[in-house]
């Protein structure tokens, strides 16, 4: 197999939800460069599987008054829950739907970076408002994404934004936006920088129709200094005072390096040029353009673990699985809670772990199953010909550039049976990391 088509199958891999060698043939032919930069301009609202798939609406959900019954209580947790289950099936209809998929890995990407629980939110329309605004916002200005997220419903409730006062500051959201969303762990700040920053953002409070709005009278109107910055600061100071810090966009590169590229963190060189390419308008497209087209990310081949959803979500493109329904859609989400990866409900406000964390022998048995299932409701159509040239066609068909000596002996095993290799192939070592 030729260089260059290992090297595209890896990119369409790591720029969406795996990919089929149909479309790994047809990146070739229009060349590295000329597909990420289409890639790059294409508006994710227009995608036709987009469209077809469209952000759902939630009727509100009131607060429970003090005195509501036990009967109360339960009506209005179940409507809570069946709108949190139709959310989730919803993007996981319309990742298996787009046409062009980097929306929606971009989108799942900041997810994970502004990782955001419904498990606590416990709201859809909070949960789909930031979902929307990761999209819309993922690949322009980070500052103007770092700002919104900052004054988002679903981050301050998450955060307990929502909760700080003049008078009782909250320290949960100021500490996070500074160690998990923008300079990372380390000396960077002080905690003298993170009570400063609470007082810049009290007063934040979400509204019935779960817009978010400051309210003058629970804002600290005093002096702040925050990483060298005095004034009577607020949200938008704080986070400039933030974003000003020169680790800054070394962190954001970094951290989307390790989401894209490599589990082994970039060279010092290789960051410069991220950085470099990020600029001082923090433009994302550059970056992601600049790691995408970077010699070392076609050198970083098999350096990273699948995550659950790359998993599930790419076989199930990769093989035409029909998902349609709410119930298709379920399906597809106990496949992901059981392997530990559901969307809008990771575990904590670092996110998801990677790396070997995804392939434990519970995990090893959960993608079995699921790919057995998933195999019988394929289209192997690809895997027509005779058993001996099936270890090529389905390398093709999922996107796989060749198979190791181990893998091969395993497929040739099984192909005598389409079902039977298609499950194999989808746990193989190539297909597993990319």
């Amino acid at each position: 197999m030729a260089s260059d088509w290992i090297a595209t199958a890896r990119l369409l891999r790591r720029a969406g939800f795996g990919t089929r060698g149909t479309d790994v043939d047809a990146a070739v032919r229009l060349g590295a460069t000329r597909y990420v930069a289409a890639m790059m301009a294409a508006d994710p609202s227009t995608d036709p599987g987009a469209k077809a798939t469209p952000l759902p609406s939630f009727p509100a959900v009131g607060p429970l008054g003090k005195v509501a019954s036990k009967a109360e209580r339960a009506a209005h947790n179940k409507t809570l829950r069946t709108q949190l289950t139709a959310m989730t099936g919803w993007w996981i209809r319309r990742m298996v739907a787009v046409e062009q998929p980097f929306g929606e890995k971009l989108t799942f990407c900041w997810h994970n970076h502004f990782a955001t629980s419904a498990q606590k939110v416990r709201n859809a329309e909070e949960m789909l408002t930031q979902n929307a605004r990761l999209r819309g916002l993922g690949r322009g200005n980070f500052r103007t994404l770092a700002l919104t997220m900052l004054t988002d419903a679903a981050m301050l409730r998450w955060l307990d934004g929502n909760k700080n006062t003049a008078g009782a500051p909250n320290e949960n959201l100021a500490r996070e936006f500074m160690e998990m969303f923008t300079l990372g762990h380390g000396d960077a700040y002080t905690e003298q920088d993170v009570q400063q920053g609470a007082r810049a953002l009290t007063g934040w409070r979400i509204q019935p129709d779960g817009s978010a709005q400051l309210r003058p009278r629970l804002h600290d109107n005093g002096v702040k200094t925050v990483l060298g910055v005095i004034g009577d600061l607020g949200a938008t100071e704080f986070c400039d005072a933030v974003l000003a810090q020169p680790g800054s966009a070394r962190y954001v590169a970094g951290r989307w390096w390790g989401q894209l590229v490599s589990a082994t963190p970039p060279s010092a060189a290789v960051l410069d040029r991220l950085v470099t390419a990020y600029g001082p308008h923090r433009d994302l497209s550059a970056l992601f353009t600049a790691m995408f087209t970077a010699p070392e990310f076609a050198a970083a081949q098999g350096s990273l673990v699948v995550s659950p959803v790359e998993w599930v979500i790419g076989a199930v493109r990769a093989l035409r699985v029909p998902i349609k329904s709410d119930s298709d859609a379920a399906r597809l989400a106990v496949v992901l809670r059981t392997l530990g990866q559901l969307p809008f409900y990771p575990p904590n406000v670092g996110g998801w772990p990677s790396g070997q964390a995804w392939l434990s022998t519970a995990a090893a048995d959960a993608r079995m199953r699921a790919a057995a299932a998933l195999a019988r409701l394929a289209d192997l159509s690809a895997l027509d010909g005779a058993a001996p040239s099936r270890l090529d066609s389905v390398a093709h068909l999922l996107g796989v550039g060749s198979w190791s000596a181990r893998s091969a002996a395993a497929l040739k095993a099984a192909a005598a049976n389409p079902q039977r290799l298609v499950t194999v192939a989808l746990n193989t070592p190539e297909y597993l990391t990319n």
